[in-house]
């Protein structure tokens, strides 16, 4: 899965000879990754390009992780070292690890996972997030950390107060629940994460069922809970935080679930009404992140800072061949989106083992990042399939974040 990169912050800088560089602060997913100077760039391009064997997959390859973990730690002065690192668990726990402060999240997933005696086999179901936990027991995940990501460094370096980092599930589709109940360790993270959701009304129990799981809660059943839970509304939703939307008229607040191939949204009207509306998957032709920023120089300082708005565009059909626009304004707009290719990568999945002669390309995003005061950076993605055959997603132009750097600015 491609990740979105941004260059929206530029500065001036002299050299220990007196000459004068740009450096550029990049961002990833809407949040600061690292700064670089252009001949770092161009070097890396070239050992990129070099024809050597390769993992296909960029984001995997040695010269890539390599490359960003050292932009990583050289940005915020972070050496390499041994440090304690506490991973938060759903249900309010931490399990404490020994990490180096230069180990991908990749490598704190395996470490975590290791400790807590999850399946190897099951590692790919769960991942590492940012979390804010805000007061009165209010937790907002913030972003999904990407494999070649620093925990440790970005946990240092995030401008959000109150972060930790925390293990989740990571899938959409809570069917999927099924192929974890051989491992008791992913069952007690999966009840747990149960736990917690129903307690934080993410999931919605009718009062039956909320009495029914009360009753297996304190049984101790988990396997027979987490099957009722299943039949729970919004059970295994990744929950976002109330933002601004432009439906069914401007100035709406919505809440948002995310899961099981539909958004799930709560508006509240200017007039204190409310409106539920599902969106389902198999109805939205196509997205758009787009990435908003707006330079502000700070006093007495050359430096400048990134006041920064994201929104989601989504294209829906109600039938009829008419399609809308409808546009969610929201910090997790990144997380969001990756939802929804989590969402058509796992329908993808069940379609490829349900056909197997079926060929199945996994949708691409794309990402453009254009230089002024005000910038704008947009994120494409593209038709959710509905019927059988080849399927293939393709974006109509290449990956160009780094498009509008200078010669003159090495």
């Amino acid at each position: 899965m491609k990740m979105h990169f941004s260059i929206p912050v530029s500065q001036q800088r002299l050299d220990t000879l007196g000459g004068r560089y740009v450096l550029y602060s990049v961002y990833l997913e809407g949040f600061l990754f690292c700064k670089v100077r252009y001949s770092q760039l161009h070097r890396w391009n070239e050992q990129v390009s070099a024809p050597v064997p390769m993992d296909q997959n960029i984001l995997r390859s040695e010269v890539f992780i390599r490359f960003f973990k050292l932009l990583q730690q050289d940005t915020f002065k972070i050496t390499t070292k041994k440090v304690s690192l506490d991973v938060f668990l759903p249900d309010g726990r931490s399990i404490r690890i020994e990490i180096l402060t230069s180990d991908t999240a990749e490598r704190v997933l395996e470490i975590v996972s290791y400790k807590m005696g999850l399946s190897r086999d099951l590692i790919g179901y769960f991942s590492l997030f940012l979390i804010q936990f805000q007061s009165d027991n209010i937790l907002s995940v913030m972003k999904k950390m990407a494999e070649f990501e620093l925990p440790y460094v970005s946990l240092q370096s995030i401008e959000v107060e109150n972060c930790k980092v925390g293990l989740r599930k990571w899938y959409m589709d809570p069917s999927l629940d099924s192929m974890l109940m051989d491992c008791q360790t992913a069952v007690n993270l999966l009840y747990e994460q149960a736990v917690q959701e129903i307690e934080k009304n993410w999931a919605k129990p009718t009062e039956e069922q909320r009495q029914e799981l009360e009753a297996l809660r304190k049984a101790g059943n988990q396997t027979k809970f987490l099957e009722l839970a299943q039949q729970v509304q919004h059970y295994g939703y990744m929950q976002l935080d109330s933002c601004a939307c432009d439906y069914p008229e401007p100035g709406c607040v919505v809440t948002l679930a995310v899961g099981n191939n539909e958004i799930s949204c709560y508006f509240k009207l200017p007039s204190n009404q409310t409106q539920e509306v599902n969106f389902k998957m198999s109805r939205i032709k196509s997205w758009q992140v787009t990435f908003l920023g707006t330079l502000l120089e700070e006093e007495e300082s050359p430096q400048q800072t990134l006041n920064q708005n994201l929104e989601l565009r989504f294209q829906y059909s109600e039938g009829n061949n008419s399609w809308q626009w409808f546009t969610i304004y929201t910090k997790q707009a990144f997380l969001l989106s990756s939802c929804l290719k989590k969402m058509i990568t796992e329908k993808m999945m069940k379609l490829a083992a349900e056909n197997p002669e079926m060929q199945i390309e996994v949708p691409l995003e794309q990402g453009k990042s254009k230089k002024s005061y005000h910038q704008q950076s947009q994120t494409n993605f593209f038709d959710f399939p509905p019927r059988k055959g080849k399927i293939s997603f393709k974006s109509t132009e290449e990956d160009c974040v780094f498009e509008t750097i200078r010669e003159e600015d090495l």
